[in-house]
């Protein structure tokens, strides 16, 4: 076999040695590295997986979920996705596998469910078995309690080390208006629906006893905390277990948030962006009462999109750091995290590979980028290696 075509297994993930990868050396702070290119001809990819034995599942908005396998992305979609709606934001979101799926085989899809005509598509979230290359659903866990427009579905999905499943839902793009008094009405303000939150689940969908709203009538069970815009970056922390979020701001004001069972995160009513184009002011201040600040901000945005810790041995510099995507600001970028707090900020990737719709840790201590360029545009799955 010529040297590059050669491949040498780590974690049972195919690395393609230096010969095939980007010569071009990026350098950052801490560490330097080479871009590598996984998968290509994707279209919208949206979220990575990676199993037990080495193959990578990557959902493309449109309604496919792909295998990589052997360095290889297969030809033929998974059979058995849900039907999707895919139209705006929509379509197959997240996908994450059960912390024990090396038993029981389950597996998790986030996707805008289509409803009947002239309603609006919702949040859903579904688990199944994933054998022989096929997807099965047993059961549909969720579905939010949301309508608006074709966007801001949130979708992002992250187990804890307890078994709980989070699951991240957005405004659903309902214009915020004026007074502080049409603010604090807004959906995500109002906690008998969805809109803004961020909700947590057993496995298999039943609601937690302890949730803020379990047994009350005066919000939904499954919420953990509200007042969100569009999370589309969730992860967990891997020594508190505690999740954080980072979620999309208007025209400046992205954030990172450590969101807090039943704490109110004050979208639209505080934050620290304007209205697109007119520039116009949208909320009633930063700071009120009752509503949490943010542990970093962005401003301008960044369209964060995708979120983990590092806890690999690859970037030993990076162990703990917490990186997110940005889409329109074309940027991975690394925070150092010291307790709740975000401490300083480091773009490792800045403009060179488009916009960055997911970041994913690997079996083997790389991260993966998932690639989402604009209209039908063929995408790529890249990872990001030491340099040598």
């Amino acid at each position: 076999m010529p040297r590059t075509l050669m491949a040498a297994a780590v974690a049972g993930l195919i690395l393609i040695p230096a010969e095939g990868a980007d010569a071009q050396v990026h350098r950052t702070a801490l560490h330097d590295y080479r871009l590598v290119t996984v998968a290509d001809g994707l279209i919208h990819p949206w979220s990575l997986a990676f199993l037990p034995g080495g193959d990578m599942l990557v959902t493309e908005r449109p309604g496919r979920l792909r295998i990589v396998r052997g360095g290889e992305l297969l030809p033929d979609p998974v059979p058995g996705v849900p039907e999707v709606l895919f139209q705006g934001q929509g379509g197959l979101l997240d996908v994450v596998p059960h912390p024990d799926f090396a038993n029981n085989r389950l597996i998790y899809l986030s996707f805008s469910k289509p409803a009947g005509e002239g309603t609006p598509a919702t949040t859903a979230v579904v688990r199944g078995t994933f054998e022989n290359d096929r997807f099965t659903v047993t059961d549909e866990i969720f579905e939010a309690v949301s309508e608006g427009r074709p966007g801001h579905y949130g979708s992002r999905l992250a187990f804890d080390p307890d078994g709980y499943l989070f699951i991240t839902v957005g405004d659903r793009q309902i214009a915020p208006t004026g007074s502080p008094q049409e603010l604090a009405a807004h959906p995500a303000q109002d906690v008998t629906n969805h809109h803004g939150t961020l909700n947590r689940l057993h496995d298999d969908g039943r609601i937690p006893d302890d949730n803020p709203f379990a047994g009350q009538a005066t919000g939904r069970p499954e919420i953990w905390s509200y007042g969100h815009r569009n999370s589309q970056g969730l992860a967990i922390h891997p020594e508190t277990g505690q999740p954080w979020i980072t979620e999309h701001g208007p025209q400046g004001g992205d954030e990172v948030n450590v969101p807090q069972p039943g704490a109110n995160y004050g979208w639209p009513v505080i934050g620290y962006g304007v209205n697109y184009r007119s520039g116009e002011n949208i909320h009633h201040g930063t700071h009120q009462e009752g509503m949490e600040q943010p542990a970093h901000i962005w401003v301008p945005s960044i369209g964060v999109s995708g979120l983990m810790f590092y806890t690999g041995d690859r970037f030993p510099e990076w162990r703990g750091n917490l990186f997110a995507g940005g889409l329109s600001g074309e940027k991975v970028v690394r925070l150092t995290v010291e307790g709740n707090e975000v401490v300083a900020s480091e773009d490792v990737v800045h403009r060179t590979l488009g916009r960055i719709r997911d970041v994913r840790q690997g079996p083997d201590g790389l991260i993966y980028l998932a690639l989402d360029a604009r209209d039908e545009a063929p995408s790529r799955v890249v990872r990001m290696e030491p340099a040598r």
